[in-house]
């Protein structure tokens, strides 16, 4: 297997070194590189059509380049010649000291190979110097092989390549890749450090490191079924970073090389499922941190949505078929029950800070209001609106982000509401009270017209009193002021008829009892400002005149002393007409006055 690996390498270099050959040498039709191994150094014969001008130099420049770029691990002798086809010596020849390269570390590939035409070649100008040295003169473009040593010596040098096999020297479609050329001089390899670089893993010998992988792949799958905690998951997932990572150093040139990338690329697989799951577990460990301490607003709660939502997203994309599936879907009902509990508590607070926003509207409205109130029916209107803004306010809970922003407006608006209700009460009563002074002065108007002057005594008092109850800075106070004195006057007038009616009442009684003697009415009588005038019946005329006619006789039905009963009735109805303070004057029923009495006499 040694042998057959060696020999593998040396021609992908050998055909590494050959495309890169035609694409320097634009005019090179064809070029055949072979490479054999001789007591442990490198050899590679380049050969020519006889007819083809060669620059030497630049052949071994590109060689060099070539070797150069794969960046060798430790000092290596190479030999390098050029020949035409059919000749059996070469007519140069180069000898190159390969020096390990400062600063690399063991497996790194090396920078980019310079080795795409001479635009490359200028890029890998700022080589390490020290990295080749010829041991012999370089040959120049006019070099011929000019042997030091004998031929027979010279022949058994080329002996290697006897039996390697010609190569298509075809112009290649696409450059070859820089890390397949690395690929090949590292392949390039004796075991024990013969004429090889240095020996990768995973060549000739048992690849732990693959052994370990599949191990780890299978060993995975249960581990991940079985994981109940994102540490478990991230230890897992170091291992396979871990296993994914030792696999790196498997060369391209490796016959395990291609089964190494499917299965790194399976752990990586792996490894990003479970990355994936571990930070949606951690994120969703951060919002259940969060959750512990009540939100401070809305901004808050918000960014604890999207954190959940952070971690149900990722989660949601894990098939059914995947090993995480178990705890995936466990998790997940979990966090879509805080996720929904989130959502609800947002809803409620874009409520409650909507109801805040509008009470703080209503607010100024009512502020408004109140200075421009001019009537009951305003101060009442403020009243509301203020009420309105108190009990939205008491009603945002102890639990939501704007309780205390509710709290400290209510501490500024109750006592707001207190003076405005103060004042819309002490309007009511104003209009109340001046309503019912009106009412009253209406009442006794309307007794002043039926000569009811107790009853329009009584309610001029009362619409008097009323008035002046109106209440001090009310809005009627000014009207109510105005009618005190039109009602104090009224009323003055009203007890000065009472008075008037009052005596009136007592002559009419007095003149009641002095007309009607044993039960016969023998005067009626009228009374007015201008005086008293009584006048007799027919019926106590009639007999005054029969007494009159015939004093000395008796009528024994009614016994009336006519003589002596009319000078009592005047002597009566004077005294009545004195106690009146009004003139009096007595008629007979033929309307003949009997009778007259004068204020004073």
């Amino acid at each position: 297997m040694k042998v057959a690996v060696q020999q593998e390498d040396l021609q992908l270099l050998a055909k590494t070194l050959q495309e890169q050959l035609l694409v320097e040498v634009s005019t090179a039709e064809v070029f055949e590189v072979k490479c054999a191994v001789n007591k442990d150094e490198l050899m590679i014969l380049t050969q020519h059509a006889s007819d083809l001008i060669v620059d030497a130099q630049l052949i071994f420049t590109v060689v060099e380049e070539v070797l150069q770029s794969l960046a060798p691990h430790k000092e290596q002798r190479v030999q390098c010649f050029l020949r035409i086809f059919g000749e059996q010596l070469p007519y140069a020849k180069c000898f190159l000291e390969l020096k390990q390269t400062r600063g690399r570390k063991q497996g790194d590939s090396g920078p980019p190979l310079g080795i795409g035409g001479r635009g490359g070649r200028e890029q890998g100008d700022g080589r390490d110097e020290e990295a080749i040295s010829y041991s012999s003169s370089s040959p120049s473009s006019s070099l011929t092989y000019s042997p030091s040593i004998d031929e027979a010596e010279e022949e058994e040098l080329f002996d290697p390549f006897a039996d390697v096999p010609n190569l298509s020297a075809a112009k290649p479609g696409l450059q070859v890749k820089p890390i397949l050329l690395g690929a090949a001089l590292l392949g390039i390899v004796v075991l024990g450090g013969s004429a090889y670089f240095l020996t990768p893993p995973c060549v000739m010998s048992e690849c732990k490191e693959m052994q370990n992988a599949e191990q780890l792949k299978t060993k995975s799958s249960q581990l991940m079924r079985r994981a109940k905690s994102e540490k478990e998951l991230f230890t897992i997932q170091q291992e396979l970073d871990t296993a994914s990572a030792a696999l790196n150093a498997i060369p391209s040139w490796s016959p395990r090389y291609q089964v190494s990338e499917e299965l790194k690329a399976s752990l990586s697989g792996r490894s990003e499922k479970i990355n994936q799951v571990v930070k949606a577990l951690q994120t969703a460990s951060l919002a259940t941190q969060k959750v512990q301490t009540p939100a401070s607003s809305l901004e808050e709660l918000q960014a604890r949505q999207h954190l959940w939502r952070q971690a149900i997203a990722p989660l949601e994309t894990i098939s059914s078929s995947s090993e995480l599936y178990g705890l995936v879907q466990g998790k997940l009902l979990n966090y879509r029950v805080r996720l929904h509990a989130v959502n609800q508590q947002i809803f409620l607070e874009e409520k409650w800070l909507k109801k805040l926003t509008a009470a703080k509207a209503v607010a100024v409205a009512a502020e408004k209001q109140e200075a421009n109130a001019k009537s009951l029916n305003d101060w009442q209107k403020v009243q509301s609106t203020w009420l309105v803004v108190v009990n939205a306010l008491n009603t945002i809970p102890w639990n939501s982000v704007g309780y205390q922003e509710a709290r400290k407006l209510l501490v500024d608006y109750k006592p707001k509401l207190v003076v405005v209700r103060d004042r819309a009460t002490k309007e009511r009563l104003a209009v109340q009270t001046y309503q019912q002074a009106l009412i009253a002065a209406k009442q006794a108007k309307a007794y002043e017209q039926q000569n009811q002057w107790q009853a329009a005594a009584t309610y001029w008092d009362q619409a008097l009193q009323t008035t002046k109850k109106v209440p001090e800075n009310s809005l009627y106070y000014t009207q109510a002021q105005s009618l005190i004195e039109p009602y104090s006057t009224s009323l003055k007038q009203a007890q000065e008829k009472l008075q008037v009616v009052s005596s009136f009442q007592q002559t009419r009684t007095d003149l009641d009892k002095t007309c009607i003697n044993n039960g016969i009415r023998i005067c009626t009588f009228t009374i007015d400002n201008a005086g008293i005038i009584v006048r007799l019946t027919p019926e106590y005329d009639q007999i005054r005149q029969n007494n009159l006619a015939n004093p000395y006789s008796k009528n024994s039905d009614t016994a009336v002393d006519i003589t002596n009963h009319l000078q009592s009735l005047r002597e009566a109805l004077g005294v009545i007409g004195d106690n009146a303070n009004l003139s009096l004057v007595l008629y007979d029923s033929q309307n003949q006055v009997i009778y007259t009495r004068t204020l004073g006499g």
